[in-house]
């Protein structure tokens, strides 16, 4: 009788409780949320109401913990207060007129100044950007500061980690900062962090996902930066992880994929501006601050070639998506010639906007991506815009397969360049922690062109009229990829 009764009712309680989340969701999802991401999760919480909420309740938020965002405040002022001043001369500058703005911009939301007298080499090349990153390293007399994604100790990085470890012996202080979930689940990952712990160098994992430490947070952020820094003098950054190009994975190889990426070193301010990068991470999950020494003098340079640069910090740990406003600004203003490279577009209605807005307005803009996928998803997303990019007038060229074109970068018109380790996907602009340099100069670009140029050399331009008759299932596949990238 009593389960009779109980059954009676059950129906009654599932509506109730269904309606309560409905309501709520209405109410809460909204908030301080774009109105797609916004759209997404009521569809799922809609469509299916209680494995709907659960997952909004682990991946609704992008917040980190109050602690990490306290510190990275901290941080933040530190910079501020010890360049007040230094980028006066940048934001009032006319060449070009309207990047004194963005400058401004980078500043307000990143606290790095727009600073001169660097200079910097592209590595386009895998293991000749692994070889430079090791030379600098057995040059190191103060500190070595590692700082990277994916890091594994393998045939190929092999040379890089003897490095830290004959540093590490000389009495260089080495610090070594990883993201724990990427690099864990990498097969080199757990034995790589076993030598790190008999080399006794000192390392710590990025992110790591305690809830029951007390330490709540969305599980998927991650800590995407790739950041080396010797001495405060030198430093690397780009898209390239720390690890064989094949990512030591058995379907990649037996696919034959490989990863090709670019990295640049910058010597002069710039360097450290990404080391006060690193000492921010560092400081976030050690809570100790390692401030550089009385003794550490950058040295500017002061040749024709002389580079300004300007470190863009981004990620969950900042109010506004730095890296997603810095790129937006330099579509807009992009006068001549815009170039893109990123193996994940995925972009959100504001940068979709921007760039199809510069081609329609005459800008050439051309877009480099993979013919390959190696996230299925992120890849059929991506497609998904190929139709609306064509028909504004964007040249799309897909990098031939097995090569996955990892790079990230874009230039614009002949004077300004963005090198770092941001996509243009949700990800990269809400949940991933990213770096990017901003570089003006002429020579700097010219250079990053001719880059470009062997890409288009290894790509195959995909056309409106060829991109319409592909089959009928990959299209519908595209657009059902698509709907997930709103759900951030």
């Amino acid at each position: 009788m009593k389960w009779r009764s109980i059954l009676k009712v059950f129906p009654t309680v599932v509506l109730v409780i269904d309606i309560i989340i409905r309501v709520l969701a209405v109410a809460e999802v909204p908030r301080n949320r774009r109105p797609s991401s916004a759209m997404a999760w009521l569809l799922a919480i809609f469509v299916a109401p209680i494995p709907g909420t659960i997952l909004f309740g682990l991946l609704g938020s992008s917040k980190l913990p109050k602690d990490r965002r306290e510190k990275q405040r901290e941080i933040n002022s530190l910079i501020l207060d010890a360049t007040k001043g230094l980028d006066n001369s940048a934001e009032s500058s006319t060449e070009p007129p309207w990047l004194g703005s963005v400058v401004h911009l980078n500043r307000k939301l990143g606290s790095m100044p727009l600073l001169p007298g660097n200079t910097a080499h592209l590595f386009p090349d895998y293991k000749a950007s692994i070889a430079a990153m090791a030379q600098a390293v057995n040059e190191a007399t103060k500190y070595v500061h590692v700082e990277f994604y994916i890091f594994a100790r393998d045939a190929t990085t092999h040379e890089f980690f003897e490095a830290l470890k004959a540093a590490d012996a000389r009495g260089v202080t080495v610090r070594v900062l990883y993201d724990h979930w990427s690099t864990m689940r990498n097969p080199s990952g757990r034995a790589t962090r076993q030598w790190l712990r008999d080399n006794a160098i000192p390392f710590e994992e990025m992110l790591p996902f305690k809830p029951f430490s007390g330490s709540w947070r969305r599980p998927d952020l991650r800590n995407h930066r790739k950041i080396v820094v010797v001495d405060g003098q030198v430093a690397f950054t780009g898209s390239q992880n720390m690890i064989d190009p094949s990512y030591n994975k058995k379907g990649n190889i037996r696919r034959g994929l490989q990863w090709k990426d670019l990295m640049v070193r910058v010597d002069g301010p710039a360097a450290a501006g990404l080391n006060a990068l690193f000492i921010t991470d560092w400081y976030s999950e050690t809570g100790e601050l390692p401030l550089p020494g009385e003794d550490d003098i950058i040295t500017s340079h002061t040749t024709p070639e002389a580079l300004e640069c300007q470190v863009v910090p981004s990620g969950p740990g900042f109010e506004g998506e730095n890296n997603l406003r810095l790129f937006n600004a330099l579509v807009y203003g992009a006068q001549d010639r815009l170039i893109i490279a990123s193996p994940y577009f995925v972009p959100d209605d504001s940068m979709l906007y921007a760039i199809t807005t510069a081609a329609e307005r005459g800008v050439d803009v051309q877009l480099f991506a993979c013919e390959v996928a190696d996230q299925i998803v992120v890849y059929h997303a991506q497609r998904s815009y190929y139709e609306t990019l064509l028909r504004s007038g964007v040249r799309i060229f897909l990098y031939e397969k097995p090569t996955v074109l990892h790079s990230k970068h874009f230039t614009v018109d002949g004077t300004v360049a963005v090198v770092g380790s941001s996509n243009m996907d949700m990800r990269s602009f809400s949940l991933n922690f990213e770096v990017s340099l901003m570089v003006r100069g002429a020579r700097f670009v010219e250079q990053l062109r001719e880059i470009e140029d062997s890409y288009r050399e290894c790509s195959r331009e995909i056309f409106l009229e060829d991109w319409l008759k592909r089959p009928v299932p990959s299209q519908v596949l595209d657009n059902v990829a698509r709907l997930t990238a709103a759900v951030q």
